[in-house]
């Protein structure tokens, strides 16, 4: 492995819809770097419309066809992140109605959220955020705004996340925290993952690998974990690790910082 880090390394990008974000020729975590101005050129808002910024919604409110319905719709129920969940609309039936359950928190219009999407009663959304269609922002969740949240991801239960990116498949179902971090398609963390993001120290993050020392130039870096990757319940990554595609991190571990290659076991 060369003394760098590329997105190819840990994942496939070919059908994540914002594979812009990483450049072949640097290490993976600069996309965190230029996820904001990213958001910036990319982000649509559809929620300016459903105003109460900054307060709980008084009412469940559906987004469908370039319109926020307040009224004349139907939840049937089914599975967002299998995209079945079903909305009946005025008589039409449709699995591509986005659901902002009464009691979401929205915190400011610079939020836009993909079609057949979830926010459950509960959940906080600060901006700027863009989360892809079919996904799950569960009951008490915080997003705390810089984050990219791809398609048929789950932001579980009391989990946080700030300043990160979810490839597609993403999931953190249970009490979890992100920071500063990448996951990629289909990784999943157990209940009570913490992806630790800042050194006691304090100081600049770096990365041991099998050829020397990377020195990120970022105080605050989580961790990059690669395409289905699986994280035990408890586990906790110090800041600046690297897990490559298909790893398995045991249940209640730390996990060192460093590159961790490709089908690692952890235990």
């Amino acid at each position: 492995m060369a003394q760098i880090i590329p997105a190819s390394e840990l994942f496939d990008l070919t059908r994540f819809a914002h594979r812009a974000l990483f450049r072949e020729d640097e290490n993976v975590w600069e996309a965190l770097s230029r996820l904001k101005d990213y958001l910036a050129d990319h982000l649509n808002s559809n929620v300016t419309a459903v105003g109460s910024f900054g307060a709980p919604l008084p009412k469940t409110v559906v987004l469908w066809d370039e319109k926020v319905w307040f009224d004349g719709f139907e939840i049937l129920g089914g599975d967002a992140c299998k995209g079945t969940l079903r909305v009946r609309i005025r008589g039409t039936e449709t699995t591509e109605a986005t659901i902002l359950y009464a009691g979401c928190v929205l915190m400011d219009p610079h939020i836009q959220i993909g079609r057949g999407s979830v926010v459950e009663p509960g959940a906080l959304i600060k901006g700027p955020t863009l989360i892809g269609s079919h996904t799950e922002v569960r009951q008490g969740a915080y997003i705390r705004g810089t984050c990219l949240i791809g398609d048929r991801c789950v932001v579980g239960h009391t989990t946080e996340v700030k300043s990160s990116i979810f490839l597609d498949g993403a999931k953190a179902g249970h009490f979890a925290y992100i920071g500063d971090s990448i996951l990629g398609n289909d990784v999943n963390l157990g209940a009570g993952t913490k992806l630790a993001n800042l050194k006691i120290k304090g100081d600049s993050i770096r990365i041991r690998t099998g050829e020397g020392v990377l020195d990120t130039g970022r105080r605050k870096l989580g961790a990059v974990i690669g395409d289905g990757t699986e994280i035990g319940c408890n586990a906790v990554t110090n800041p600046g690790t690297i897990l490559g595609r298909r790893c398995l991190v045991c249940p209640v571990l730390s996990v060192r910082a460093g590159y961790h290659p490709a089908r690692t076991v952890i235990r």
